[in-house]
C-alpha cells in the first residue's frame, strides 16, 4: 500500500534474484540428496562421512600442545608464573578480603570498612542512589551471610580485571599502529569471543594448575577480545584536527599516544573496561568447574542438591555485585574530569578521596577497636565478619516454599503436560528429523540459507565452516547442539518478539521490562537450570526451557529498540494513508525495525549457544557434554576441536544475520 513497505527501496533487483537463484538451487541439490536417502538410494559416504575420511585433528592438535608443553618446556614458564607473581597477587588479595591465611597474612578488611568505602566512591560518581546501590549491595553480602564467598570472588576479580585491561590496551594499540596485525587479530577475536567457556578452562588447569590461578587466567583470556576492539576502535575514531594539533605542538610518538590518542578515545577505552568487569566476574563465577572458591563453587553446590531457595539468594549476590560494578563503571566512563584553579589546596582537588579513605579507616579502627578495649570485641567481631548463626538468610524458608508451590496438583499437571507435548511433539521428531537428513545435504541447506540472507562470500563461509564440521568426526553431536539452539531460538521468538511489540507502545511498560530484562541477564546463566530441572526433570524439556530465559531478553530488547527508532515521520505518513493499527505494524515499523531487530536476533543465537554448553551439567547429549568430560583429562585436543566447533556454528549465524543486517539498512536508507 506504501512505498515504505516496498524491501526493495532505493536498490536493483538484479542481485537479489541472482541470490535467489542460487540459494534455490542449492536447496534443488540437497533436497535431491533427501530424496534419494528416503529411497534407499544414497551411498552410505553421502549419508555420513565415513570414519576412514575423518582427519585425526585433536591428534594434531595434541602433538602441537605437547611440542610446546613438553619440547618447548612452556609448562615449567607457566608453572613458574603461576606459582610465582600469579599466586602471589591472588594470595594478597585473597588476604586483604577474605582472610586466607597464607603469607601475606594481611587480612581480613572489615566488611563495613569496604562498604564504606564503596558508597563514597558511588557518590563522587554518580551521587546518591549509586551510593545506595554500592554500599547496600555490600552490606546485602555481608548480611545474607555470602561476605566470605563473594570476596572469594573479588579476590580474583581484582587481579583478573587490571590484567585484562593492560593486556588489551596494549594489544589494541598495536592492532591500531600496524594494519597487518590488525588484520592478523580480527579473526582470532572473532573466534575466542564464539569459543565456549569449557575451552578456555582446560588449558588453564593443565599449564597453571587447579584453582584460583587458572580462574584467573581463563578469565583474562576470556576478558581481552572487548578491551582489544574497543581501544582499536577509539584510536581510530579520533580526528584528524586534534592529531593536527598534536603535531603542531611538537609531541613525539610517545608524547602523541598519551597526551593525545589515548585522552580522545577515552570513552571507547572506558567502555571496553565495563566490558572487561563485566566478562571477568562471568567467568570468575563459571570457574568453579575447575576448583575456583566462592560465589560460584556454592552456587553448583546448591544446584547439585537442588536447593532453589539457597541458589537464588546467591543468584541475587552476583546479580546485585554486577549491576553494581557495572553502574559504578559507566558512571565513570560518562564523568567528565575535573579542573581546578592554580593555586586551589590539594585537599579540595581530593575531596573525595580523602573522604574514602577516612570512611574506611574509620570502620577499620572501629572493627579493631575489640582488640584493645574487651568490652567492645563483639561489636568488633560483627564488624569485622559476620557468622553462619548472625546471618538473616532465608534459604531454607525459601526452599520449603518454592517445593510446596511446585507441589501443587494443578501446576503438576500443567508441566507434565508441557513435557510430554513438546518432547513427544515437537521436540525429538524434529531432532530425529535433523539427524536423518544426510549431512552433504544439511551443509548445502545451511549453504543455500547463507547465500539468501547473506550472498556469495557468506555462503562460501558457510560452507568452509560447517564442512569443517561434518570433518571433525562430531557430526551428530553438532546437529544435537543446532537442533537445541533452534528449538529454543524459535520458542524465544514466539515470546520474545510479542513482548517487545507490546512494549513499545507504552513507554512505562517498556521501562518495567527492559529492567526484567537487565535483571535476567545478569543472573549466572546456569542457576536457571535449577527451575528447570525442578518443573521437567532431566531432559531435553529443561534444557530448551533454560535456553528460552535467557534467549528471550535480546530478542525482547531489540524488538523494543527497533520500533523505538523508526522514524515518527514515517509513521504520521502511514496515518495519514488511513492504516490501522495492524498495517502500521506489518507494513512500516516492523520492516524499518528488522535491521535493528536483527541483532537481537543474532545475539539470541549466540545466547543460546552459550547456555546449551551450560546445560550440560543436566546431562545433554550434544557438544557440551563431552566439552565437559574433557575437563576431567587432558584431552586438549578434543577439547579444541569441539570448542571449535561450537565457534564455527555461531560464527556462521553470526555473519549471515549481521550480513543481512547491514544490507538491508542500505537498502532502507538507515546507514
Amino acid at each position: 500500500m506504501m512505498a515504505v513497505a516496498d524491501t526493495n527501496i532505493g536498490g536493483t533487483h538484479s542481485e537479489p534474484l541472482s541470490k535467489s537463484y542460487l540459494a534455490g538451487l542449492i536447496v534443488f541439490v540437497a533436497l535431491s540428496l533427501c530424496l534419494l536417502h528416503a529411497l534407499d538410494l544414497l551411498p552410505d559416504a553421502l549419508v555420513r562421512i565415513p570414519d576412514s575420511m575423518i582427519p585425526p585433528f585433536a591428534m594434531w592438535l595434541d602433538a602441537i600442545f605437547n611440542f610446546f608443553r613438553y619440547t618447548l618446556k612452556l609448562e615449567v614458564l607457566t608453572r613458574a608464573i603461576a606459582e610465582g607473581p600469579l599466586e602471589f597477587m591472588l594470595d594478597t588479595t585473597a588476604n586483604l578480603l577474605h582472610g586466607k591465611r597464607r603469607w601475606p597474612n594481611l587480612g581480613p578488611i572489615p566488611w563495613t570498612a569496604i562498604a564504606a568505602a564503596a558508597a563514597v566512591v558511588g557518590y563522587y560518581l554518580g551521587g546518591w542512589r549509586l551510593a545506595a546501590l554500592a554500599g547496600g549491595t555490600l552490606v546485602w553480602t555481608a548480611l545474607i551471610g555470602q561476605w566470605k564467598i563473594a570476596m572469594q570472588t573479588m579476590s580474583v576479580l581484582v587481579v583478573a580485571a587490571p590484567l585484562a585491561f593492560v593486556i588489551g590496551i596494549g594489544l589494541g594499540i598495536l592492532a591500531w599502529k600496524y594494519r597487518w596485525f590488525d588484520g592478523f587479530l580480527k579473526p582470532v577475536l572473532s573466534v575466542l569471543q564464539t569459543l565456549p567457556f569449557f575451552t578456555y578452562l582446560l588449558p588453564a588447569v593443565i599449564f597453571f594448575k587447579v584453582g584460583p590461578t587458572a580462574g584467573a587466567v581463563a578469565t583474562v583470556v576470556y576478558a581481552i577480545p572487548p578491551m582489544i576492539l574497543m581501544t582499536t576502535l577509539g584510536l581510530k575514531k579520533v580526528s584528524p584536527e586534534v592529531v593536527e594539533a598534536g603535531k603542531m605542538s611538537g609531541c613525539s610518538s610517545w608524547q602523541m599516544l598519551r597526551y593525545v590518542y589515548i585522552p580522545a578515545a577515552r570513552i571507547e577505552i572506558l567502555v571496553g573496561v565495563n566490558q572487561v568487569i563485566m566478562l571477568c566476574l562471568a567467568m570468575v563465577v563459571l570457574t568453579a568447574f575447575i576448583g575456583m572458591p566462592g560465589l560460584g563453587a556454592k552456587l553448583l553446590a546448591m544446584m547439585g542438591s537442588f536447593k532453589l531457595g539457597r541458589s537464588f539468594e546467591i543468584g541475587i549476590t552476583i546479580v546485585l555485585l554486577a549491576v553494581t560494578l557495572d553502574r559504578l563503571s559507566k558512571a565513570w566512563v560518562v564523568k567528565q574530569p575535573e579542573h581546578f584553579e592554580r593555586g586551589t589546596p590539594w585537599w579540595k582537588r581530593h575531596m573525595y578521596l580523602l573522604g574514602c579513605i577516612g570512611a574506611f579507616c574509620f570502620f577499620l579502627v572501629l572493627a579493631n577497636l575489640g582488640a584493645v578495649v574487651k568490652v567492645f570485641e563483639p561489636v568488633s567481631d560483627w564488624l569485622t565478619l559476620l557468622g553462619r548463626k548472625q546471618d538473616f538468610s532465608q534459604g531454607k524458608e525459601m526452599d520449603k516454599l518454592i517445593k510446596s508451590i511446585l507441589a501443587i496438583d494443578g501446576i503438576q499437571a500443567v508441566t507434565e503436560w508441557l513435557r510430554w507435548f513438546l518432547n513427544v511433539k515437537v521436540l525429538i521428531p524434529f531432532r530425529n528429523s535433523l539427524l536423518w537428513i544426510p549431512t552433504p545435504a544439511f551443509v548445502l541447506l545451511v549453504v543455500a540459507f547463507a547465500m539468501w540472507l547473506g550472498g556469495k562470500r557468506t555462503a562460501l563461509y558457510a560452507l568452509l565452516f560447517f564442512g569443517f564440521v561434518a570433518f571433525t568426526g562430531w557430526w551428530d553431536r553438532s546437529v544435537i547442539t543446532l537442533y537445541t539452539v533452534i528449538s529454543a531460538v524459535i520458542l524465544s521468538m514466539i515470546i520474545g518478539i510479542p513482548l517487545g511489540i507490546f512494549a513499545a507502545r507504552s513507554e512505562k511498560w517498556a521501562g518495567r521490562i527492559l529492567l526484567a530484562c537487565d535483571t535476567a541477564q545478569t543472573f549466572p546463566s546456569f542457576i536457571y537450570l535449577i527451575p528447570a530441572i525442578m518443573l521437567f526433570g532431566v531432559n531435553d524439556v529443561a534444557v530448551v526451557f533454560s535456553i528460552i530465559i535467557f534467549a528471550t531478553v535480546p530478542l525482547t530488547r531489540y524488538t523494543i529498540e527497533g520500533l523505538r527508532t523508526v522514524p515518527p515521520e514515517m509513521t504520521e505518513a502511514a496515518d495519514m494513508a488511513g492504516a490501522t493499527r495492524m498495517q502500521k505494524l506489518t507494513s512500516v515499523q516492523l520492516p524499518l525495525a528488522l535491521p535493528t531487530m536483527a541483532v537481537g536476533f543474532n545475539q539470541a543465537i549466540m545466547f543460546a549457544f552459550f547456555m546449551v554448553i551450560i546445560a550440560a551439567f543436566i546431562g545433554t547429549q550434544d557438544l557440551g557434554q563431552e566439552l565437559q568430560r574433557t575437563l576431567a583429562g587432558t584431552e586438549l585436543g578434543k577439547n579444541f576441536v569441539l570448542g571449535i566447533c561450537v565457534s564455527l556454528m555461531a560464527l556462521t549465524f553470526d555473519l549471515v544475520i549481521m550480513k543481512w543486517a547491514s544490507d538491508k539498512k542500505k537498502l532502507l536508507g538507515l546507514e
